[in-house]
């Protein structure tokens, strides 16, 4: 008996992904697409499954994974932060493999259901390397915050580097592309979803160091050695929007930097 095909809709996050797998085999259904609750209302002439997150159905399924293959297992949760488009029909297709033939085609680079999730995944590993490097921090009132524009979700990635470099700092990161915070302060961290960040205008001395580090910047580059392609490879203009060095001393004076609400706190 063929599975009947359905449309997915779930809370958006890698338990509900989970609770998806779940139904699919409960129900014998396959699904044609995933939606999350924050696409909104699903127009499908498919039938929708709303799907309810159950962490004993997430644990389940994941539990049956790593028995499987414990690296098959770490490299489906980290694929769910990538920006693969369609992931979740990759992941699915990714599992099923793994539960009909084991663990073996993991060893295939060329593997038309491996490469892509191995491929988005490598491409999120080098963003997150890149981003330990190019975050940059402003003080608010004696907490540090930056903000990033990445094109995956890499806090998760980011928060134990950054935690622990400044374990005695309270901190935030704010990812603009997927309205998501950081908070840290006091050994203890979480990332909240934050629809937008409204920060205030830098503080007289911040901006004092803001000039500083611009100035640094700018003195030790040697003209006669400026190669803007090679600067390009290792420094791509995408992540300059948000580094102190790269903001026009304008952009602080019009006070054209968000303004606003204060800096949350970890209750």
């Amino acid at each position: 008996m063929a599975w009947e095909q359905v449309v997915f809709q779930y809370d958006g996050t890698f338990d509900g992904f989970l609770c998806c797998v779940f139904d699919s085999y409960v129900h014998k259904e396959f699904p044609i697409a995933f939606y999350s609750d924050e696409e909104g209302c699903v127009l499908s002439f498919y039938s929708v499954r709303t799907v309810n997150t159950v962490a004993e159905h997430a644990q389940r399924v994941y539990r049956s994974l790593v028995k499987v293959s414990p690296a098959a297992a770490q490299l489906l949760r980290k694929a769910f932060l990538t920006c693969l488009e369609d992931k979740e029909l990759h992941l699915y297709a990714f599992i099923r493999k793994l539960y009909r033939e084991g663990a073996a085609f993991l060893k295939n680079q060329a593997d038309e259901v491996y490469h892509p999730v191995a491929k988005a995944v490598r491409h999120m590993n080098g963003e997150v390397e890149k981003l330990r490097g190019f975050v940059r921090f402003s003080d608010y009132s004696g907490v540090l915050g930056a903000e990033i524009e990445p094109k995956n979700r890499v806090l998760p990635l980011l928060r134990h580097h950054f935690c622990s470099r400044y374990a005695n700092e309270s901190l935030f990161i704010y990812d603009r592309t997927h309205k998501e915070l950081l908070l840290y302060a006091k050994g203890r961290s979480r990332i909240i979803p934050v629809d937008s960040l409204q920060l205030s205008l830098p503080g007289e001395e911040e901006v004092h160091y803001r000039a500083l580090w611009k100035r640094f910047y700018e003195t030790i580059a040697i003209k006669e050695r400026t190669n803007p392609r090679c600067q390009n490879s290792f420094l791509p203009k995408r992540y300059r929007g948000t580094m102190t060095e790269f903001l026009p001393t304008e952009h602080e004076k019009e006070g054209q930097l968000p303004v606003g609400a204060d800096v949350p706190r970890i209750s």
